[in-house]
């Protein structure tokens, strides 16, 4: 699927390229197309990463690597800063990601306040956009942009307090009184983008003092500030408020994974598994209830899991969600299919590149459910039912911060979580963080 994105990104760049050279017929500098291409680059390996994120076969390696090849397009811009930018100032004309990005990292580096406004102006112009402006602010060291965190803070202008909330919740920062204040305030408060962002950078940064505005927004009718209210609350230790996220878990949502990976996880393992056998009894929820079972942790559903893999559509999430709980890795040990099962009617790989319902499948392995099914019954008495596991071991603090470190991202983002649910002050790790790129 990456393959076939990569052609179609550069088809349509080149197109909306071609058209934006047309609209200036000055002379173009001899290095010019060299130029254009590292900015090119530049932006296509940002949504690369972006996109890598998500995905259950890149670890943190895999991520630095992609971000030393954005560095290194970055650090041959800024040997023509006017060029590059530009270059960099015509595609914003295009309102996505990776051109904002790397515009913004170049306006900030150039400290030019035309530059910089252009910049911000651009990134708040649309979602896309606003992905790459804020990505590059957290990828930026804090020298070059934490003069420019608090301006933003102090703006009146509330889109630009938006984008300071979204900034600390991506570099982890505490913005301190400043959080406090627009919690304060009403004209915040309306500006629903902001107040949510606020709610959950409360959770993300255990900013305890500010329960009381989590209670305040948990009286609210609208879902969105229920479920981050609740969701931040659930991270200060009020795990009761975690069945208040119980309806996000059986609706098809935007908040549906973040709802499982959290209830599941703080919920008593009886009451978990009565909800799971709610989920259950609906054919349809089925994917929910593997989701469950993997953030439950519970190595009593392990034969189950083995069971699903032979209904292939849901068989790579049964696998990962075995992988989760013993640590039992498919590929590394052997277990995957040489080749995928038929589905009768349909192409499995064309499917999963055409099927965009079901992206989390994307680059899972297909487990043999017998070869799956013979591991685990040699290694399933090393593991206690009724106790929570995640990669294979109880959950302590050493071994959660170790997946941190060298688990695929999915598994990466788990353990930060898991991190900050079991330990009172331990905020919520980004796992999308930049990595050591520049060591």
């Amino acid at each position: 699927m990456f393959a076939a994105w990569v052609i179609l990104y550069s088809i349509t760049k080149k197109i909306l390229w071609v058209n934006v050279k047309n609209m200036d017929q000055t002379p173009l500098n001899p290095y010019h197309d060299f130029y254009d291409k590292l900015a090119d680059d530049a932006a296509f390996f940002w949504v690369l990463r972006s996109a890598a994120l998500k995905q259950p076969h890149f670890n943190q390696i895999d991520i630095v690597e992609l971000e030393q090849r954005i560095t290194a397009r970055l650090d041959g811009l800024i040997t023509s800063p006017e060029e590059a930018w530009t270059l960099c100032e015509a595609a914003l004309e295009f309102d996505q990601e990776g051109e904002a990005f790397v515009a913004a990292v170049l306006a900030f580096y150039s400290l030019d306040n035309y530059k910089i406004q252009r910049a911000v102006e651009a990134g708040l112009a649309s979602p896309q956009a606003f992905k790459g402006l804020t990505g590059a602010l957290a990828w930026l060291p804090g020298s070059q942009c934490h003069s420019w965190i608090k301006k933003f803070l102090t703006s009146k202008d509330l889109n630009h307090k938006y984008l300071a909330i979204t900034l600390c919740s991506l570099r982890r920062e505490d913005p301190s009184d400043y959080l406090t204040a627009i919690l304060q305030r009403a004209d915040c408060i309306a500006y629903k983008p902001l107040y949510l962002r606020a709610l959950r950078l409360i959770g993300e940064l255990k900013r305890a003092d500010l329960n009381p505005f989590l209670n305040i927004a948990q009286q609210s009718d609208d879902d969105d500030i229920i479920f981050w209210s609740h969701w931040s609350a659930v991270l200060l230790g009020d795990r009761a408020a975690a069945n208040r996220l119980i309806p996000f878990i059986k609706s098809d949502d935007m908040y549906q994974q973040k709802a499982i990976d959290i209830v599941f996880r703080v919920l008593p393992i009886d009451d978990a598994r009565r909800l799971i056998a709610q989920l259950a009894a609906s054919p349809e929820q089925i994917r929910t209830v593997i989701k469950a079972t993997a953030a439950l942790g519970d190595p009593h559903a392990v034969s189950w899991l083995i069971a699903q893999m032979q209904t292939p559509e849901n068989a790579r999430l049964a696998g990962e969600a075995f992988t989760l709980i013993t640590g039992i890795d498919i590929d590394d040990n052997q277990l995957a299919l040489e080749a995928p099962p038929k589905q009768e009617g349909s192409n499995v790989e064309e499917d999963a590149d055409d099927n965009m319902d079901m992206p989390e499948d994307e680059h899972l392995p297909y487990p043999d459910e017998h070869k799956v099914s013979a591991l685990w019954a040699t290694r399933q008495q090393q593991l206690v039912v009724g106790k929570r596991y995640f990669m294979g071991k109880l959950l302590e603090a050493e071994h959660l911060q170790n997946v941190f470190v060298t688990g695929k991202q999915r598994q990466r983002k788990m353990a930060a979580l898991e991190l900050a649910l079991l330990l009172p002050q331990q905020f919520l790790l980004n796992s999308a963080a930049k990595g050591l790129t520049d060591e």
